[in-house]
């Protein structure tokens, strides 16, 4: 119970730090499919956690799980990427995959190779700076 209530009140004091550590993502797309199929969430799932949201939100259902990074972050991919990488419902897609990726994100992620874009990887100094 004291480690909830430690954890509580920490989640409360970092609403009032003034920054957080962010990694920018730049580049541009090469229109090759990758992004749609190694795709992180803006939020951190657990495997049971994403399959609730797909059956709140049916437009979710397009993604799977297809596995995990280094870290243990899961990775998505969507369903409706053709062979040759595009999207088979380019004029409907979610406004999630038009703003994907984001420029900036709250945790590192690594891109596919050979995609377009890049996170810029921050470490403690560089927040510090």
């Amino acid at each position: 119970m004291l480690d909830f209530i430690v954890s509580f009140i920490n989640e409360i004091r970092s609403y009032f730090v003034p920054e957080r550590l962010t990694y920018k993502v730049v580049g541009e797309c090469k229109k090759c499919g990758k992004c749609c199929n190694h795709m992180y969430s803006y939020d951190e799932y657990t495997e049971k956690e994403f399959k609730f949201m797909q059956l709140l939100f049916p437009a979710y259902r397009r993604f799977y799980i297809k596995g995990k990074d280094e870290d243990g972050k899961l990775i998505f991919a969507c369903k409706l990427v053709s062979p040759e990488g595009l999207c088979t419902v380019y004029d409907k897609r979610l406004p999630m995959c038009r703003k994907y990726p984001a420029k900036q994100i709250r945790f590192y992620a690594k891109m596919p190779e050979g995609c377009g874009y890049t996170v810029i990887k921050k470490d403690f100094k560089d927040y510090l700076k």
